[in-house]
């Protein structure tokens, strides 16, 4: 018979066993932050919410992801270099801006390198999309799955564009790439690069007389109000990585790091179908608003004034040449 007082020693150490493990299990968990520049009711933010909560069911919690949305985290270059250095763990970063960083990316910001949607998900989620992630992980920037961030067309205050003589004199705001400035520059246009945030009041203002981005941009940000004429050239299908840090990476387990992966491409899946859906809502709301638009079904102008991008750029990246081909020739 176990006297009263070893019983109250054993309950005791089984009592303390336990706290002992809960602090080790409180310890071993590791809160990841990720930085987005969109509100938390877009697309790409309920992917990377999505992400968050698959990593975390996936690891048992010991891996903590958590997103901060509207770019509360600073703004994209410099979110990018934190994630490089790993001030911040994980993000989505539109692959535009790291062509500045990574030459690579700037293959998929191209021109009419995609055909469309469908095409774009096929190059990225094969052997291409491999290719492209190994030279981003080399700068510090593991990919683990790619997101939509739609079509991008011109929009402006003055005008419908149906040619790239449209375009000509126009101060167009870029992103913050030299090779979007080459796209405008060979319409004739003037290329403005500008932080996001700052377009509703150059628009309004007459800084600048037009932009370039998808429907949810367009409509989320109210540019519609300010940019009435929107015209569908579709000349940019830019993916969207979701990226973790390469240290951070590198520091998991290959278990884990299937795990995080797999929760990453079922993020990109729910993202995509949320992406369909929004641009639909997007491009509905803003016609409604009275927007005037303009489908521009022969593309064949503006692509062909693009093929002095395309010289410029293999110039500058000849070892690129075989990506730029190898993405032409996928069905």
């Amino acid at each position: 018979m176990v006297s009263k007082g070893r019983m109250v020693a054993r309950v005791a150490a089984v009592v303390a066993a336990s706290i002992v493990t809960v602090a080790v299990s409180a310890a071993q968990a590791e809160e990841w932050r990720g930085w987005n520049i969109h509100d938390p009711d877009y697309p790409v933010s309920a992917g990377m919410e999505a992400f968050g909560d698959k990593v975390r069911a996936a690891t048992g919690g010991e891996i903590d992801p958590k997103t901060f949305h509207n770019a509360v985290l600073g703004s994209q270059p410099d979110a990018i270099e934190q994630v490089r250095v790993g001030a911040i763990d994980f993000a989505v970063f539109n692959m535009g801006p790291l062509g500045q960083v990574v030459p690579a990316a700037s293959v998929v910001s191209l021109p009419f390198i995609f055909k469309g949607m469908d095409h774009m998900h096929r190059v990225m989620d094969g052997p291409i999309g491999e290719e492209i992630g190994a030279h981003l992980a080399e700068k510090g920037l593991q990919p683990l799955a790619w997101y939509d961030s739609g079509a991008r067309s011109f929009y402006n205050t003055a005008k419908p564009i149906a040619s790239p003589d449209d375009v000509k004199g126009m101060k167009i705001r870029v992103m913050n790439n030299d090779l979007f400035v080459k796209m405008i520059e060979a319409m004739g246009g003037n290329a403005t690069p500008m932080a996001f945030s700052e377009v509703y009041q150059s628009l309004k203002t007459g800084v600048i007389d037009g932009a370039e981005n998808n429907w949810p941009s367009y409509e989320s940000t109210n540019h519609y109000e300010v940019a009435g004429y929107y015209s569908t050239s579709e000349h940019l299908i830019i993916p969207e990585c979701l990226c973790v840090n390469k240290k951070t990476w590198d520091s998991l387990s290959a278990d884990t790091q299937a795990a995080v992966k797999q929760a990453a491409r079922e993020s990109a899946d729910l993202q995509r179908e949320a992406w369909a859906k929004r641009a639909e809502q997007s491009r509905e709301q803003v016609l409604k608003a009275g927007v005037k638009f303009n489908e521009i079904t022969d593309k064949s102008a503006f692509q062909n004034a693009m093929a002095s991008v395309y010289e410029t750029f293999l110039t500058d990246h000849p070892d690129l040449r075989p990506l730029v081909e190898k993405i032409k020739a996928t069905d």
